[in-house]
């Protein structure tokens, strides 16, 4: 099923799972407000579309935000209304994690770093979506939220990233029930390992619960970008409420 002229808003959209899964969403037929810390890399990923970029460009906008920012998610979904007057999708991709050292090392100012990006940007995104979709005509939308494995199961020194991955899924599961009687569906995709820049250094080796350090492996991005489309193009009275795409032989079934 194709988007039908459908609106998305994809957040940290300059690289990864985010870059991959707006350009996706972009040649399935859908208008797209690629969102994300940086205008440069948000432009990269325009670019990346290559000879389309021209007939994509009229369907894409890219607002730099700062999704732990109240006042530049407001911006961001003003700008995604008026250029495209509705939304039907969220995409809330954005993120960052910590170092990875003992839990007692890392600083407040990381702790926070990775709370505004992770879990109140995913909140204050949410919170604009609902407003907008509730009110819009035919009323309803869906949004997905980009949890992880480690919403589950964590890493070693992770504690950040893992209790805001963990928050996440709180959420999704609060979004689902609460957005239901504004037709708002709610999903959770959790990634394992999608080859980004994000995960490089897991093929030259990263520590395991064993302390040990070992390579894992990866697999192609553009599987993420396409279950995200899949996802997006369901009937509103359909819903995956979580899924789990990931390396088949990743340490995750017995990580510990």
């Amino acid at each position: 099923m194709k988007s039908l002229g459908r609106v998305a808003i994809v957040t940290g959209a300059g690289s990864g799972v985010g870059r991959a899964s707006a350009l996706a969403l972009l040649r399935d037929g859908y208008s797209v407000a690629l969102a994300g810390r940086r205008a440069e890399t948000l432009e990269a990923t325009l670019t990346e579309a290559g000879a389309d970029a021209g007939e994509l460009r009229e369907r894409a906008i890219a607002v730099p935000a700062d999704v732990g920012s109240p006042e530049s998610v407001r911006e961001l979904f003003g700008r995604t209304m008026a250029a495209f007057g509705r939304l039907d999708v969220l995409f809330n991709n954005a993120g960052s994690g910590s170092p990875p050292v003992n839990m007692e090392d890392l600083t407040f100012e990381q702790w926070q770093s990775v709370v505004n990006a992770n879990l109140t940007g995913t909140f204050l995104c949410t919170q604009e979506a609902i407003r907008i979709m509730k009110a819009q005509e035919p009323m309803g939308g869906r949004i997905i939220n980009n949890g992880s494995i480690s919403a589950y199961a964590p890493r070693p020194n992770s504690a950040p990233y893992t209790a805001t991955k963990h928050g996440v899924m709180g959420l999704t599961k609060s979004t689902s029930l609460d957005g239901r009687k504004y037709n708002i569906a709610c999903s959770q995709i959790d990634i394992g390992n999608a080859a980004t820049d994000m995960t490089a250094a897991m093929e030259r080796g990263i520590i395991q619960p064993t302390g040990d350090t070992r390579p894992e492996p990866r697999f192609d991005v553009a599987h993420v970008a396409e279950t995200v489309v899949y996802i997006a193009n369901l009937p509103l009275d359909t819903n995956v409420q979580f899924m789990t795409i990931m390396a088949t032989k990743m340490p995750f079934i017995g990580r510990g």
